[in-house]
């Protein structure tokens, strides 16, 4: 699998994309390409470049006091909060400076966060930060969760995304769909590689893969 790995760089910046073409089951669907962000979110050239490019997607008039990071995506989440704060952008905090939190999951998958993080939600405009948005499944649970605790949704922010928008939230992402050949994201009775008898390649999250 390693050897059918490609580069793809997005319209509008220089950060480069691996991929691997074949065929890959979700959580959620399966895909037709296996988007490898393991050296977007842990290299800190790479994460700081995608911190960039997100935070010039945004409207110097946002108020942002709180990133909240899924998927592993804390290194690019704190670099983001580096770009806003340099870039002026403004933060209701106190300090002046933005949070950066991840959220816990309790046994039935559902989003939460402990009572000492929730002074930074409640009240708070939250940017949801994701390394990738297939189908908007975890970002509307996102969305309950940040309300549920008082918070603001103002932004999403992803390396890559499937979808324009989730709930009339749009979501800012440096890739998109169009910027991978024939991409495709389909419910696992709708598709087509099974219809064709292929086998799965690799089950794929958050974290990488585990080949079949």
């Amino acid at each position: 699998m390693e050897k059918r790995i490609v580069k793809l760089y997005a319209k509008n910046n220089t950060v480069p994309l691996k991929v691997v073409p074949g065929h890959f089951a979700t959580n959620h669907s399966h895909v037709n390409y296996y988007i490898d962000m393991t050296t977007l979110k842990t290299r800190l050239s790479e994460a700081g470049s995608v911190a960039a490019s997100l935070a010039g997607l945004y409207m110097t008039n946002t108020i942002v006091d709180t990133i909240v990071c899924l998927d592993g995506t804390q290194v690019i989440g704190t670099l983001l909060a580096q770009e806003l704060t340099r870039a002026g952008y403004l933060s209701m905090n106190a300090h002046g400076t933005i949070y950066v939190v991840t959220p816990e999951y309790n046994s039935n998958s559902q989003m939460i966060f402990r009572d000492n993080i929730q002074p930074m939600i409640q009240g708070k405009h939250v940017i949801v930060l994701m390394a990738s948005v297939t189908t908007g499944i975890t970002i509307r649970k996102s969305m309950e969760c940040i309300s549920y605790y008082g918070g603001m949704l103002v932004g999403i922010s992803a390396i890559f995304s499937a979808v324009d928008e989730v709930e009339g939230q749009p979501v800012n992402a440096v890739f998109h769909k169009d910027d991978i050949p024939d991409y495709q994201s389909c419910a696992m009775h709708d598709c087509p590689l099974c219809k064709e008898g292929r086998r799965i390649d690799a089950l794929v999250n958050s974290f990488g893969y585990s080949k079949l």
